[in-house]
């Protein structure tokens, strides 16, 4: 900080310009009874009075701008006090409807699921599309030669989401292998999970922020409200039968906690601007989604 150097108590002060153009009374005279020091030690501590003011004011400022920094530096955003996964299902909460869970900000849209009346050729449409999207998933993370951006640091790359008990792609196999022999057709994947399959194939090229975006949504949005339809479906149509697409081996409260590990710890090497990018992602996740979900209605 700039500092105010005081008016000398020893110089003259004619050679100050701030006081030269000051006239004195007629009375502060060499011949007054008051003598040229005097004046001049009243002049110097009026001229210190003034400085003090001064840098206290100026010091003041500059503590108000420090703080102002500070503080701008210190934001926080929602749930980031716990870590990146937070941040994201923050996000992923405010796009439920209220009904779906406190936290959510979205009108609710058509029927709610209390009401929906899913049909077996409606349900296995969902069911193949949805294992076309966690084939795709699950075959990019155990690809063994990845773009530059696979590799984060010696200590995060993308084989740290392989084999972490989430993966779906097995039980779909064996639920859809049920329905065959119960003598249903099980058709061809629709365009919502081809469309949904298509967009993580380029995510997993070119933008990882994106694609874990994605890879967090579908594993753990599926083991929250995706167990809740699953039951809500099974109790209407398959006679409480508990499909293998909702069953996990070990306790999934675990599981989900090593894969928030996994994302947090990648999370760490990415700028403000790189996280923002991963959680403006959400809503197309949902979207993609969405789709699928709405074929159990078809």
């Amino acid at each position: 900080m700039a500092s105010i150097t005081p008016i000398s108590q020893t110089q003259p002060l004619s050679n100050k310009r701030q006081f030269s153009t000051t006239k004195l009374p007629t009375h502060f005279t060499a011949s007054s009874n008051f003598n040229s020091s005097v004046l001049t030690r009243k002049f110097s501590s009026a001229s210190h009075s003034t400085a003090g003011i001064v840098a206290r004011s100026l010091k003041k400022k500059m503590v108000i701008v420090s703080v102002a920094t500070t503080e701008k530096q210190k934001k926080r955003y929602p749930g980031e006090a716990k870590g990146f996964v937070e941040e994201m299902r923050f996000v992923a909460m405010k796009l439920h409807t209220r009904d779906q869970a406190k936290e959510g900000e979205k009108e609710p849209e058509g029927l709610p699921l209390a009401k929906w009346e899913p049909s077996i050729e409606g349900y296995l449409r969902f069911l193949v599309d949805s294992k076309l999207v966690y084939d795709t998933l699950e075959r990019i993370v155990q690809k063994e030669a990845f773009p530059e951006w696979i590799i984060w640091d010696e200590h995060a790359c993308m084989s740290e989401f392989r084999n972490t008990g989430l993966e779906r792609t097995g039980s779909l196999a064996k639920d859809l292998e049920w329905f065959k022999e119960q003598g249903h057709l099980i058709p061809e994947p629709s365009s919502p999970g081809v469309s949904y399959a298509l967009y993580l194939e380029e995510l997993s090229m070119k933008d990882p922020q994106a694609f874990l975006c994605h890879f967090y949504n579908i594993y753990f949005a599926h083991s929250a409200g995706g167990r809740m339809i699953g039951k809500k479906v099974a109790e209407k149509i398959l006679n409480k039968r508990e499909l293998e697409f909702y069953k996990w081996d070990g306790d999934l409260s675990q599981l989900l906690q090593n894969s928030r590990e996994k994302l947090n710890k990648v999370a760490e090497s990415w700028n403000r601007e790189e996280k923002d990018h991963c959680l403006e992602e959400t809503e197309k996740s949902f979207n993609f989604s969405g789709d699928i979900l709405l074929l159990i209605l078809s």
